[in-house]
């Protein structure tokens, strides 16, 4: 498994399309990795410590396809993806790709089955790779301790006497010496891969509640504005519908003032005023129809509604005809 969760899925699934080409043309694998945006792959990571690891890890995963058992357009395709691994990394100075040295003789003998089948493209990729220094040949990529031993023997029989196996003087340590040294590196490596995962699963438990929190917060913040505005929006309208109330009591109480002064005064008089003259009490009734017909066109001018005035006959002075003489 991957240390970078699905970097394998995605490298598989790149190499799988090619496969699926049938080609072993780097135009069209140029093309696939385009269409997927690998080279963002290595976006994202802004410490240098945290950079180095990836690209060291991205590489590490990805030489694993150029070597056997995978078959020849893997291998190819597996070359390709250094390639672009290599030259899009974002490292300075750029990880190099460790190739242990058991495994060279195999991928000299991979170059020489590429310029034989004129598959040049890719000869001119590897050969791009090695001029470059992208390769670092290393011992132990992964723990080959074993292996070092084992060419240590065969290089003591080629200089003794009995080329089967080496001298007794040759040997200079013990003979449980390698195993016991390989139990203790890899007990050491075991141990660091646990503490990673350890790390790593605390930085994902870290990030969830920092998440959890940002969450929390937000929606505190939001629910106090709503409530907020809430507030402001209860405000404003009670402080109109207070408004318009007021402005109502003092229209009624202003139209009840008004029609109270303008009908208070009734048409009835005393005993002793219906004894007046007639002048005088179609002066007083001129006066109080007047004063009516004022208090009429207030109100009205206030509602806003015209008036109609009807004529009143009452009004008119009655003439008196002459009597006509009987004739005799």
């Amino acid at each position: 498994m991957s240390a970078v969760p699905g970097l394998q899925e995605d490298c598989e699934e790149l190499l799988g399309a090619f496969q699926e080409a049938d080609t072993v043309r780097f135009e069209r694998f140029a093309e696939l990795w385009r269409e997927r945006r690998f080279h963002t792959i290595f976006y994202g990571r802004i410490r240098a410590l945290e950079r180095n690891k990836l690209t060291k890890k991205t590489l590490e995963l990805a030489q694993q396809y150029f070597l056997p058992p995978y078959a020849f357009q893997i291998r190819v395709g597996g070359l390709y993806l250094l390639y672009g691994l290599y030259n899009t990394q974002l490292c300075q100075p750029k990880q190099k790709i460790r190739i242990a040295l058991k495994d060279w003789p195999e991928i000299q003998k991979f170059q020489q089955d590429l310029i034989d089948s004129q598959h040049y493209d890719a000869a001119y990729i590897f050969r791009s790779l090695r001029l470059a220094r992208a390769f670092h040949f290393t011992a132990m990529p992964k723990l080959e301790l074993m292996n070092i031993h084992d060419h240590y023997q065969k290089m003591k029989c080629v200089i003794s006497a009995d080329k089967s196996q080496p001298d007794k003087a040759l040997s200079l340590i013990k003979d449980d010496f390698v195993v016991t040294l390989k139990d203790i590196t890899l007990e050491h490596h075991e141990w660091q891969q646990n503490r990673m995962k350890l790390f790593l699963n605390a930085k994902e438990t870290d990030e969830i509640s920092n998440k959890k929190d940002e969450g929390a917060l937000l929606e505190s913040e939001g629910s106090e504005r709503a409530n907020a505005l809430a507030r402001i929006k209860y405000r404003s309208y009670s402080a109109v519908v207070e408004a318009s109330k007021s402005r109502r009591h003092r229209q009624v109480k202003l139209e009840s003032s008004e029609s109270g002064s303008s009908y208070g005064k009734s048409p009835n008089r005393s005993k002793k005023n219906s004894r007046r003259s007639q002048p005088a009490r179609r002066r007083d009734s001129l006066e109080i129809k007047g004063e009516m017909q004022v208090a009429k066109e207030t109100v009205t001018r206030h509602i806003g509604m015209p008036v109609i005035t009807e004529e009143d006959d009452s009004d008119e002075e009655e003439v008196s005809l002459p009597k006509r003489k009987r004739r005799c």
